[in-house]
């Protein structure tokens, strides 16, 4: 039987990370790694994302900085998806960006606008016509 923390979880990773991709993660789970993925539910997204003292923009925030430090390329395009989602605003990605290039280095910053490009691609956003205040 699933904890309530288990459940606030999957229902925040699911807000986030959309159904079909949680959906698909949880379907694919075999004996080996089914531990794993309820972990990541309940303890990560529960217990985490599911104390609510922080907003979801700033955890996605928040992530994006760790993941792009750690060089974790795929759960940080995975995590500029969910920040969009939970309406991290594009020039508010813009400047986590730039102060990801400032603290974590040149590197991980061009890595960081690379992802962004692509997603922002994927999602059919238009980034090339900012004003300086980020708005289209």
């Amino acid at each position: 039987m699933a904890s309530d923390q288990y459940e606030t979880g999957l229902s925040i990773r699911k807000e986030v990370l959309g159904d079909e991709y949680v959906d698909a993660a949880i379907a694919k789970a075999d004996d080996f790694n089914r531990d794993f993925q309820e972990m990541v539910t309940e303890y990560c997204w529960g217990g985490s994302w599911g104390r609510g003292v922080l907003t979801k923009q700033q955890r996605s925030i928040l992530n994006l900085g760790m993941l792009a430090a750690l060089n974790r390329p795929h759960e940080f395009k995975l995590h500029f998806l969910g920040a969009l989602t939970n309406g991290v605003g594009i020039d508010e990605i813009r400047e986590v960006l730039i102060q990801i290039a400032i603290y974590c280095g040149v590197p991980a910053g061009v890595e960081a606008f690379r992802i962004a490009r692509e997603v922002f691609q994927e999602e059919g956003i238009d980034v090339s016509r900012m004003d300086s205040e980020g708005a289209e």
